[in-house]
């Protein structure tokens, strides 16, 4: 039985105007879900008792459930339990600027990145335009705030799930819908060459982030699987198209590994290989995990790397930390099975 949520503004109408019904039927369809928030058919009390049951015969509404919640410092971490009994994890941050939340798009992860938790489960499955919409209801019906931004940075892979994770931003940027702004989504990528490719003809001016992490091809390949389909100057190549394009700039995600890729050689060659670019590099202090050896980098040189970068007149910023101390940080994420 397929999932309300699955189905975009014009799917409803279009459903009901197959139905026979005026297709405005669909719209307060959608504004009961979106705007009024209801959890069941039944609520929808502007709908004909005819139309209602139909629905329930057709489709199913709310079927994940949160089933843990730890805090930390201006974070909520979410351990959400799917139908099939799967796990995923989103995490919410609270910012001066809004409330973030970030979302999981697969259970599991195929990308193998070295550093990565997420990754250490291999892809089950992806996740359903629905399974994505309900982590941002239910976390805004659980923290009574409303979520000013979403970033597509959790567990998965966003691009290997590219038909649903456009469903899902045409649903959530939708003026009836969650009303989310364009600028206000933001999805990561390791470098799916192909999809960045579809994804800068969409008519949404998204952000985009790029998981680089490496300044070259021979430590890229290192600690990144995907560089080996789609090596570094393929990337840079498609993200200047990417630019030219949408005139939108692209943000570099760039994890500091201890002697791996936090070196001053590093810094430079980084510097380098985005110089002139509409582009900024956001510095992630790396969080360690028990089943993982990689360390993070030391002070002093997370403070070279910026001033390295800084010097070379490129845009650079050292994000600030959420939730390690409740595995909530960045490369933490994941389908806990023993929980």
């Amino acid at each position: 039985m397929q999932n309300i949520y699955d189905l975009s503004y014009t799917d409803l109408e279009n459903y009901f105007l197959e139905k026979g019904n005026k297709k405005y039927k669909g719209q307060q369809v959608f504004e009961w879900l979106y705007r009024k928030r209801v959890s069941s058919f039944e609520e929808m009390t502007n709908l004909k008792k005819e139309v209602i049951t139909s629905l329930k015969e057709e489709f199913e509404i709310r079927t994940i459930k949160i089933t843990k919640i730890e805090k930390d410092t201006d974070v909520r971490k979410y351990l959400f339990l799917l139908k099939d009994n799967e796990k995923i994890e989103a995490v919410l941050m609270n910012h001066l600027y809004g409330n973030s939340l970030c979302i999981s798009t697969q259970v599991g992860c195929n990308m193998g990145c070295k550093f990565c938790e997420s990754g250490r489960l291999k892809k089950v499955r992806n996740l359903e335009v629905h399974e994505m919409i309900e982590q941002i209801l239910l976390v805004e019906e659980e923290c009574g705030k409303r979520i000013s931004h979403v970033v597509v940075m959790g567990i998965g892979e966003p691009f290997d799930n590219y038909d649903h994770l456009v469903k899902f931003i045409e649903i959530i940027n939708h003026p009836k819908g969650i009303e989310l702004g364009s600028r206000h989504i933001t999805v990561s990528t390791c470098g799916v060459v192909p999809k960045i490719k579809e994804f800068m003809n969409l008519p949404y001016q998204v952000n985009l982030a790029i998981s680089l992490h490496a300044p070259n091809n021979e430590i890229r390949n290192q600690i990144m699987p995907i560089n080996h389909a789609y090596p570094i100057e393929v990337l840079m190549n498609t993200l200047q198209e990417y630019i030219k394009k949408t005139n939108r700039r692209v943000t570099f995600e760039y994890i500091l590994l201890d002697r791996i890729n936090d070196t001053e050689e590093c810094a430079k060659e980084l510097a380098q290989l985005v110089k002139g670019m509409n582009c900024y590099i956001n510095l992630i202090p790396y969080n360690e995990t028990n089943n993982i050896s990689y360390k993070r980098t030391k002070s002093f040189n997370i403070t070279r790397f910026y001033d390295i970068l800084k010097k070379n007149k490129i845009n650079v910023t050292i994000r600030r930390e959420y939730g390690s101390n409740i595995s909530a940080a960045c490369g933490q994420l994941r389908s806990k099975k023993e929980d």
